[in-house]
């Protein structure tokens, strides 16, 4: 019987050394992907910090005119004393959010500087 479990030893000894072996190779393979997304990593942060540059000069542009910003200023200074009337129907306005797009299309409507409105996909 002494024989057996000798034999069972080795055996798992064996086992566990190949297991070792295999753990090695794929740790190796782990630090070699890990190079190749570190270096990945840095030539995107270049590439970032020149596109940055490039957006800092085109933003220095108003997307608003001053003229549309004083329509936007005017109908929320109604809305705010609560005579700020909806198109057609003639209803009060409730919300702000309504009253800055009443302000904005009628700057469109005359011609200001203000971009397209957004269409639903």
């Amino acid at each position: 019987m002494a024989t057996k479990k000798t034999a069972r030893k080795k055996s798992s000894t064996k086992k566990s050394s190949a297991k070792k072996s295999s753990t090695k190779k794929s740790s190796s393979k782990k630090s070699s992907a890990r190079k190749s997304t570190s270096t990945k990593k840095s030539s995107a942060k270049k590439s970032t910090g020149r596109k940055s540059a490039s957006k800092k000069s085109s933003s220095s542009r108003r997307k608003y005119s001053p003229s549309a910003g004083n329509d936007v200023k005017r109908e929320m200074h109604e809305f705010k004393r609560g005579k700020l009337k909806s198109g057609r129907s003639g209803k009060k306005v409730k919300s702000r959010k309504q009253a800055i797009a009443i302000g904005l299309s009628e700057a469109r409507r005359e011609g200001k500087k203000v971009p397209p409105k957004k269409r639903a996909a």
